[in-house]
């Protein structure tokens, strides 16, 4: 069974997100994408995360893939953090970012990730689920991680793989997946896309 890096190494990969940390979690896999981040709206609806997730995903691909060869794998990926029915985007402001750290403190949420990718003339999309428990926090805590900005541009505002860690007491599930993005779906996806692809299988 081939590696990503394999299945992937006479393809063009395009991300379609500006998200460092997908950058890195590509760079991990002996992937070098090219990054043309997609600026499509992502509103947030009474629909269930999983599928605005995948569609927030499909439309990051697609609107990239419509100005690709089609020979380019493009990728695009969105993550939600859900609390109790409730969907915690990327925080508007220090304030708000306190507001949901606060919300998250002691309680345990979920996290969806979609997952679109577009080649050749396919879209595929799927998505992945975990579970993460949050120890209390003080408002010291929380405060003093505001502080330090992370928590700004991430939905639910926080990292797992930052600061945000020592505030984790378990997750249940995939932890890329919490990171936003989950590896292990996506070389399955990847798998299944090429594997048609006589130029890949064969070698």
């Amino acid at each position: 069974m081939l590696m990503l890096h394999m299945l992937l190494q006479d393809k063009k990969v395009v991300l379609a997100s500006a998200s460092p940390r997908r950058r890195e979690l590509f760079k991990m896999l002996g992937l070098t994408p090219l990054i043309v981040p997609a600026r499509v709206d992502e509103p947030l609806t009474a629909e269930t995360a999983y599928r605005q997730a995948m569609r927030h995903a499909r439309n990051k691909a697609s609107a990239i893939a419509a100005k690709m060869d089609p020979e380019a794998v493009v990728v695009g990926a969105d993550t939600l953090v859900v609390l109790d029915g409730r969907i915690l985007g990327k925080p508007d402001s220090p304030q708000q970012a306190a507001d949901y750290l606060r919300l998250l403190s002691g309680q345990t949420h979920k996290v969806y990730t979609g997952v679109c990718v577009c080649w050749r003339s396919q879209c595929c999309c799927q998505y992945e689920r975990s579970s993460v428990e949050f120890a209390a926090l003080s408002d010291a805590e929380i405060q003093a991680y505001v502080a330090n900005k992370e928590p700004l541009d991430k939905a639910g505002a926080y990292g797992i793989q930052g600061y945000g860690s020592q505030f984790i007491r378990r997750i249940q599930g995939d932890y890329f997946n919490v990171m936003g993005f989950p590896i292990h779906l996506f070389y399955n996806m990847i798998q299944n896309l090429v594997a048609s692809d006589t130029s890949v299988t064969s070698r």
